[in-house]
Order: C-alpha cells, then sequence, then structure tokens
C-alpha cells in the first residue's frame, strides 16, 4: 500500500497529465489491487483542502469528476515528475462540459487504464493535446504515448467526428509526417522533420508513430462498431502511416495486448499491436 503522502502526489501528477478523472479510475490506474476508492478519496480531499486547493471537482448525476487546479499545475510541475510542463491547462472546463468533451476525455482515460493493465504502456508515458507543426496549422492528437517497446503511438478517441472530420484528420497526419524540417542540420547531418526529431530517436532507427483510432460510445450515434466499419470503408490505405482502429469496449473487456486492432487496408482481421506493420 503506497503511503498516503505518495499516494496524494501521484493523484496529482495523474490529474495534471491526463486533465481529469473519477475515483473510479484513479483507483485503477494508482491502486489496482484495493477493492474500493476510499484510499483514493482521501488523497482527494486532502488536496482539495490545502490552500489555496491544488484539486477541483464537479458533481453530475451521482459521479463526481477531479481535476487540477492552477495551483495543483504548479506544484506537479514543481515535482520534476513531468516530462513536459508546457501547454499544461487545468480540466476544469472539460469537467463542467456539457457538449461531450467531458465524456470524450473520460474515455481517453478508460483507454489509458487499458493499456497501463495489459503493460502496454505506463499510464505516466501519455501526454494529452500536445500540438504538433503542420504548414496548415498544429495537429493536437488527444493523446501522445510512450509504448513499452520504445515506440510511440498518436492516439485518437471518436465519439461524435463526422467521417469527413475523420478522414480530415488523417490528411492532417499525412500533413505532419511530410512537414517541413525543423531545424537546418549541419554537414554531419542533415536537417530532420518535426517528428524525426521528437520520434524517431537519435539514428532514426523509429518509424512514423502508430496512429491509433479507438471508437467510443455516443447517444444519437450508430454504435462504435459501424463507425469503425464505416471508417474502413472510406479510409485510404497510407503506406507512410500505419493506422489501426478498435472500440472502447473490445479494449477494456479484452484488453489493450489482444487482437482487437484493425489496420486500415488490410482487411477485417484483428490483430495484436506488435503485429501492426511498419510504415514504408
Amino acid at each position: 500500500m503506497k503511503a498516503g503522502a505518495d499516494l496524494r502526489g501521484e493523484v496529482l501528477l495523474t490529474l495534471t497529465r491526463l486533465r481529469l478523472a473519477t475515483p473510479r479510475q484513479l483507483k485503477a490506474l494508482l491502486l489496482p489491487h484495493q477493492q474500493d476508492t476510499d484510499h483514493v478519496r482521501r488523497a482527494l480531499r486532502n488536496l482539495l483542502a490545502e490552500s489555496p486547493a491544488l484539486v477541483g471537482r464537479t458533481h453530475r448525476a451521482q459521479q463526481s469528476y477531479w481535476y487540477c487546479t492552477p495551483a495543483g499545475l504548479t506544484e506537479a510541475a514543481a515535482s520534476g515528475e513531468l516530462a513536459s510542463p508546457v501547454g499544461r491547462t487545468t480540466g476544469k472546463r472539460i469537467a463542467a462540459s456539457k457538449t461531450g468533451l467531458r465524456e470524450h476525455g473520460l474515455a481517453l482515460v478508460d483507454t489509458v487504464i487499458a493499456f497501463h493493465q495489459a503493460e502496454v504502456a505506463d499510464h505516466a508515458d501519455w501526454r494529452v493535446e500536445v500540438a504538433h507543426p503542420t504548414p496548415a496549422g498544429n495537429l493536437v492528437p488527444d493523446g501522445v504515448v510512450l509504448l513499452a517497446n520504445g515506440s510511440s503511438a498518436f492516439v485518437e478517441i471518436d465519439r461524435t467526428m463526422s467521417y469527413a472530420g475523420l478522414l480530415a484528420k488523417l490528411e492532417r497526419y499525412d500533413a505532419y509526417r511530410n512537414a517541413p524540417a525543423s531545424g537546418r542540420g549541419n554537414a554531419a547531418r542533415p536537417p530532420r522533420n518535426h517528428w524525426q526529431e521528437t520520434y524517431a530517436g537519435p539514428s532514426l532507427e523509429r518509424t512514423f508513430p502508430l496512429l491509433l483510432f479507438v471508437f467510443t460510445p455516443a447517444k444519437r450515434r450508430a454504435a462504435p462498431e459501424t463507425r469503425e466499419a464505416a471508417f474502413h470503408d472510406r479510409a485510404r490505405p497510407n503506406w507512410q502511416i500505419t493506422v489501426a482502429t478498435t472500440t472502447l469496449h473490445q479494449l477494456t473487456h479484452d484488453g489493450a495486448d489482444r487482437p482487437v486492432w484493425r489496420i486500415v487496408g488490410r482487411g477485417e482481421d484483428r490483430r495484436v499491436l506488435a503485429a501492426a506493420p511498419k510504415p514504408r
């Protein structure tokens, strides 16, 4: 069992990284063997009782949604435990949203939990809504994750986006992959694209990150399985980018390490993520 101070710190860092979470989600990530959420709730209450409060919460339908306050973000950044403090924002707007932003954010956290429980990626190795430059403006993935095998993946959560919007997002990733080099290079090293500087490793041994779409339920929308199938019918294969899809139910029910991933342009068979083809 983690000491109270340790759990308090981990709760704060997790909310900073993921923007918002419920006590149940925090328990799944930080105290998976506990039967109840009592310890997590105690840590949240302690953070709330600080002056100024380090976390905030909203209530809706007998559920509480927790997020960091500006003071919490400052304390988390001072810990030195965050990969990058740039662009950190509180989850207050998302937690209070009535437009589906909260459900979108919670679905991302459920995805993080599925990856963490399957040991595909640690929950601390996720970054949310990090801007990536393209000639047409910034690309902002829902999440970027460092996988256990050392490669990275972009993760998009789809609840309500139109098919045209999804295909446009694919084009943005293609634009990011082909974005001009961000450095001038030198005689010993030619200039590299932003993605190469960020994700390819020092000797460019890694390929462009996987692009993962997770289809989740939403009111007045077709079932996730139906939207996933329609997406595959419309998406053109791009052999420079590997695109894999699944549904949140499959991901959480079967596991992120199981054959739940369907590859665009590779038929209807599902495979494990490790068996996804490498981009050319």
